[in-house]
């Protein structure tokens, strides 16, 4: 699974722990019309979608969950209608396969404390939920869960009860959170092996950030893709520090595993919070080097935008087809170097084309040469610049104004002889 970098929308920035059945299917509905063709596939329900009584980001503690006779957590019937009559998700993910999407959970590590209180039994095995359940593991900003005693009989059979109805719902992709930060090594072998026994492909995303960079062995060998931050949202420090992060972990990008920036907080967010929600905090400069970066270093995209309320710049960032191709399938992308402000990173693309981008995380204005040595590169070439569709011919090296905040991102083939 993932050969490439997963491309899809996520409710978490815009609808928090309280999206709809009906703002799954709108976003669905604006994806498959408007992101489709140009690879945007999955549709991902990010936290707490078995909570009733969810409203916003912020968590209800102590909240009555939705869950079978199993501790399975079930989805809440107020919010997700189709789900009546123990069918689960499996009525919203078949619309989204219809549309030719792929259709994508959050989770939380561990079994519902809830199942624990009411000593459940576990599916297929004549143990019961207080017999695994780990209260020295608790998530420290949701109490939702408790961890999972991987030592313990019936512990694999938990996670196998809840990947084999994950399967049955037609789940594609499954976001498990609180798992990579701390490091729950046994857990994460744990849900890979329950999806295994499921019999059904699903892209395995690790949360929150930042994952311990001396996991990355593991992490490639276990998990589709995993966050290298916590929260990412629509802030510059937050965005200009992530270059520090793409550079420690670029490594470790390639098929199958992918070291993830998180989400892309642009278009309308917070929905949740009233009104129509709240434009991203990032100007358009920093957008394209949010888009930029994500692609050269190949994150996965996932939008976290409330689509159908997309402006046409929002679309434009998420329709530009080169921006696209080189985060899925460029190869050899890693960071060059840093000069004051600059920061430049290069990545190979087909046919001996090389792709650069030069970045500006200062707050002026810059205009700087770039030596295609750097890059094994040299003569007269010529070089598409992506974001404003401009062709230019240089020899030797390339000239850049970049604005502050900015990038330049270039596509660059050598000039025949």
């Amino acid at each position: 699974m993932a050969k490439k970098p997963p491309m899809g929308w996520n409710s978490w920035d815009c609808y928090g722990a309280a999206v709809t059945e009906e703002a799954v299917r709108a976003n669905a509905g604006y994806m498959a019309e408007n992101l489709r063709e140009f690879g945007w596939e999955y549709v991902v329900v990010d936290i707490q979608w078995y909570e009733p009584s969810a409203k916003n980001h912020f968590y209800n503690e102590k909240a009555e969950l939705v869950m079978d006779e199993f501790g399975r957590l079930m989805p809440a019937v107020n919010r997700f209608p189709s789900a009546a009559g123990g069918k689960g998700f499996k009525p919203l993910a078949d619309y989204v396969h219809s549309l030719g999407l792929k259709f994508g959970i959050h989770i939380l590590r561990g079994i519902p404390r809830q199942a624990v209180r009411e000593n459940v039994n576990i599916k297929g095995t004549d143990i019961f939920a207080a017999e695994i359940a780990d209260f020295g593991s608790i998530c420290e900003w949701n109490g939702d869960m408790a961890g999972v005693d991987m030592t313990r009989d019936g512990a694999q059979e938990y996670y196998d009860s809840i990947f084999e109805m994950y399967a049955g719902w037609g789940v594609d992709f499954v976001k498990v959170d609180d798992i990579a930060r701390p490091y729950h090594k046994s857990e994460i072998e744990a849900v890979r092996r329950a999806i295994k026994n499921c019999g059904r492909e699903m892209t395995l995303s690790l949360s929150p950030g930042a994952a311990p960079l001396g996991e990355a062995e593991h992490l490639c060998e276990y998990a589709n893709m995993w966050r290298m931050t916590d929260d990412f949202w629509d802030s510059w420090d937050e965005l200009k520090r992530m270059f520090d992060y793409c550079r420690d972990w670029f490594p470790y990008a390639g098929e199958g595993h992918w070291p993830d920036c998180d989400m892309l907080p642009i278009g309308y967010l917070r929905v949740c919070n009233g009104g129509g929600g709240e434009k991203t905090n990032f100007t358009e400069d920093e957008q394209r080097t949010l888009m930029s970066l994500w692609a050269i270093f190949r994150s996965p995209l996932m939008v976290g935008a409330d689509l159908p309320k997309n402006d046409a710049f929002t679309l434009s960032l998420l329709q530009n087809r080169d921006i696209i191709e080189i985060n899925q399938n460029c190869r050899g992308s890693r960071e060059v170097y840093r000069k004051g402000a600059e920061i430049v990173w290069t990545a190979n693309g087909k046919n001996n084309t090389a792709y650069l981008a030069r970045f500006n995380v200062g707050d002026d204005d810059i205009v700087s040469d770039f030596d295609l040595s750097y890059i094994g590169m040299s003569g007269s070439v010529t070089s598409y610049e992506l974001w404003t569709k401009t062709e230019t011919k240089h020899n030797g090296s390339v000239r850049s104004s970049i604005p502050a905040h900015g990038v330049r991102m270039y596509k660059i083939e050598t000039v025949p002889a």
